[in-house]
């Protein structure tokens, strides 16, 4: 397959494209082994062991209803052969199915808008079905997590052009736009107060900032929004200024201020997956052109500063074709997250405090070896997604 985004990569750096296309041959491979053809569904996540004699191999642990949702989002870009080899021979849009006849077992609001995106975006028949469940989860008025109130707007977007849903948008867009503190053009990790403690209130994720811009993207692009996509622009332009040397996406923000509150770790699903997915969605509904960045981030995937070994090569690798896998993160390995605690604590009063020694001792060169489902789905939705040629 080709996209506009492939080719577009291809023609400004044929290395970069080549890991692309090694990434996305990778998901392909790697998600049948996700799969549980018994329960029909997507494991949670596969982890790295060791045996006793020094073998190492995969422990599946787990289901994600959300991770088969977002695998289902990722996957309809494939044809449709290509498709049936990851949902043991059911199509994406199949699949979807399965998932909007689970929903009144459904409790979590982002698994149903995620559900009820899939359903839009494959053309479920049942999308106003999955909607309706959103609907009944989603009470008006309640805090929710941004990351969740922004894939109910993305799925509002997705649906325009199958239902009526102008009724529902605009409480949708309006909650989104109001989980950003004064000036700040960052989100809070909650659209109001009453889910996260007052201490770590102002610290907000990677996460908490892709799928509210990504949404607001899609909103303006699927019908005409301009304050969305300001809102969006100005969110990606500060993550991008923010972006490490290394072409890193941090983790942790000071919401209030759009500062870095502790780096660590440093996801791949966000280096290869998210960050390139929002950013993409961005510049195709008008949004700023951030493919520097976007480039920056996927180099990591292979030169990784934080393990170079002499040579400069990093002394293990993030992606195992191997395992079928991209191990899941580089962190520091402090005992209870010592340095993100200690950092969310002191920024609170001191949003410029860095506790710099803190760095020297608990370095970033542990590596997570585990690997999720959604982690390859939104890789095929960043880089099979978009115009195609």
């Amino acid at each position: 397959m080709t996209t506009k985004r492939l080719g577009a990569l291809a023609h400004e750096d044929p290395a970069l494209h080549a890991l692309a296309e090694r990434l996305l041959a990778l998901a392909e491979s790697g998600l049948p082994a996700m799969y549980l053809p018994g329960e029909e569904t997507f494991v949670f996540t596969r982890v790295g062991k060791v045996s006793p004699d020094g073998t190492r191999g995969l422990e599946q642990r787990g289901t994600s209803t959300r991770y088969a949702a977002i695998t289902a989002l990722g996957a309809r870009f494939l044809p449709e052969e290509r498709q049936r080899a990851l949902f043991g021979g059911r199509t994406a849009e199949e699949f979807t199915g399965l998932l909007v006849q689970r929903l009144p077992g459904v409790v979590n609001l982002g698994d149903a808008a995620l559900i009820a995106w899939a359903a839009a975006e494959t053309g479920h028949p049942k999308l106003s079905d999955a909607l309706d469940r959103v609907a009944a989860l989603d009470e008006p008025g309640r805090p929710q997590y941004t990351v969740e109130a922004a894939w109910v707007l993305s799925a509002l977007a997705a649906a325009r052009g199958t239902l009526d849903v102008e009724g529902r948008i605009p409480a949708a867009r309006d909650r989104l736009l109001a989980a950003r503190t004064g000036d700040s053009p960052l989100f809070a990790h909650a659209t109001a107060p009453g889910l996260v403690p007052g201490y770590r209130s102002h610290v907000a994720c990677f996460a908490d900032q892709t799928y509210p811009l990504q949404a607001l993207a899609r909103l303006h692009a699927s019908g005409g929004d301009p304050q969305a996509l300001t809102a969006a622009d100005a969110c990606a332009a500060r993550i991008c200024a923010l972006q490490g040397d290394g072409g890193q996406w941090w983790w942790h923000y000071d919401a209030r201020h759009g500062t870095v509150v502790e780096g660590y770790p440093v996801y791949s699903v966000h280096q290869h997956a998210m960050a390139p997915t929002a950013l993409f969605d961005l510049a195709e509904a008008g949004g700023t052109d951030f493919a520097a960045e976007i480039h920056q981030g996927l180099r990591w995937m292979t030169e990784v500063p934080e393990l170079a070994g002499p040579t400069g090569t990093p002394r293990e690798p993030m992606i195992r074709e191997e395992f079928g896998v991209t191990w899941r993160k580089v962190y520091r390995g402090d005992p209870k997250k010592a340095v993100r605690a200690a950092r969310g604590l002191t920024t609170r009063v001191a949003p410029r405090a860095r506790l710099a020694p803190l760095d020297g001792i608990f370095r970033p060169v542990s590596v997570d070896r585990e690997c999720r489902p959604y982690e390859f789905g939104w890789m095929l939705f960043a880089w099979l997604g978009g115009p195609h040629r």
